[in-house]
């Protein structure tokens, strides 16, 4: 599948792709849709491609490829991956155990997401966390958020059906932007009239907001909201991807609060082809329990597919395709 311009794709025919002696070609079975490929589908230019992240069964393996054999299933980091064959490095490659369906083991945005976990170590047993943005890696966030430990995990969305989803995977708190208690901000007008001088105590920027806050939704007002909702020494993990244009935030107010802000992102590729690895073993033991989120779809409803990704529509959460 390519772009046949913006928001358009279409189906070619390409050969089967060779393979030298230190690959392997999968033949992909699903390849999840991304939130960060939502902008470029918009604004495709023409031979566009798509997908990387992909699930397979190895077909081929090159002569100096150990560890893996013809028939495996296989999960990773393969670009380009809406395919019906793709060729991989086995280093970028899991095993996908027989414990685990195709849609749940989709590893490349489960590694994504335990990256950005690992960079919010929860400090003390039962702290308290909050998550704006309860698509599907928010969802997935709060999952994991419960498997490391914390406590109170606050779910935030516009979105009433997201905050369904967000009980259902281990939220303890659930609330539309509107009706988050005000104890839970931390702004200038929050805390009302403050100082810069050294003797005094006004007001105590440790007592309002939030300690820790991870922000999923990709969008300047989520982004905002979250930044809000920080407490002062606190920190704000940005998760969302943010790449259809400038944000403008209140960095005065981060700045005044002296909060930390962590870019959550991972581009460190043999580091988090170990994630997928990992994710797998989680999975696989009830660790880590993020399971029944993707649905499955045709390829040749690519286009309909991203626009109910684009509004959230259909209780849309995540889609992987047929490939």
């Amino acid at each position: 599948m390519i772009a046949a311009g913006p928001r358009r794709t279409r189906i070619i025919e390409v050969p089967v792709p060779q393979i030298n002696e230190d690959q392997m070609l999968v033949r992909v079975t699903l390849t999840g849709m991304c939130h960060s490929e939502l902008f470029a589908w918009q604004t495709a230019k023409e031979g566009d491609v798509f997908g990387h992240e992909s699930i397979g069964v190895v077909e081929q393996i090159g002569s100096n490829v150990t560890g893996f054999r013809v028939g495996d299933r296989v999960t990773g980091l393969g670009g380009g991956a809406y395919k019906e064959y793709i060729v991989v490095e086995p280093a970028k490659m899991a095993h996908v155990p027989d414990s685990l369906r195709d849609e749940d083991a989709i590893s490349e945005p489960l590694a994504c997401l335990l990256s950005a976990a690992m960079k919010l170590p929860v400090g003390t047993l039962g702290d308290r966390i909050a998550v704006v943005g309860c698509g599907y890696m928010g969802l997935g966030a709060i999952s994991l958020f419960r498997a490391m430990g914390y406590g109170d995990i606050i779910a935030i969305d516009k979105r009433p059906e997201a905050l369904q989803n967000a009980k259902r995977f281990g939220a303890t708190e659930c609330y539309l932007p509107k009706d988050i208690p005000a104890t839970y901000f931390l702004t200038f007008e929050s805390m009302g009239s403050v100082s810069l001088t050294r003797d005094g105590d006004n007001f105590n920027i440790l007592t309002g907001g939030i300690p820790t806050v991870m922000e999923f939704t990709g969008t300047e007002d989520g982004l905002r909201l979250a930044g809000d909702l920080v407490q002062g020494h606190g920190r704000l993990g940005i998760g969302g991807y943010h790449n259809d244009g400038d944000r403008r935030i209140d960095y005065k107010l981060w700045n005044f609060k002296a909060i930390t802000t962590v870019n959550c992102h991972e581009r460190r590729i043999d580091y988090e082809a170990d994630l997928c690895r990992r994710c797998m073993e989680l999975l696989d033991r009830g660790i880590w329990n993020f399971k029944g989120v993707t649905r499955v779809f045709d390829m040749k409803d690519f286009d309909a597919v991203s626009e109910m990704m684009e509004h959230h529509t259909d209780g849309f959460i995540k889609g992987a395709f047929r490939c």
